[in-house]
């Protein structure tokens, strides 16, 4: 039997898709593992405190005042 130009034309458009495909994702995995090796801090996080911090924050009282009037102490 006899190829039909058009069946061949069509296995050669998806051939050519998928070779632009292929491209284009290995341009994004090299892009993107570029990009995870420069500057990225890789240290496991804690629940311990940094050295040189006075640790967490205490709330304080809500101030009782009106407009205007000045803060009791």
């Amino acid at each position: 039997m006899k190829n039909d130009p058009e069946q061949a034309a069509d296995r050669h458009a998806r051939a050519a898709v998928m070779v632009i495909f292929a491209i284009i994702l290995g341009f994004a995995m090299i892009v993107a593992f570029i990009t995870t090796i420069e500057g990225v801090d890789t240290r496991h996080v804690s629940n311990g405190a940094q050295p040189g911090t006075i640790g967490l924050a205490k709330p304080h009282p809500p101030l009782d005042k009106a407009l205007g009037e000045p803060v009791r102490k």
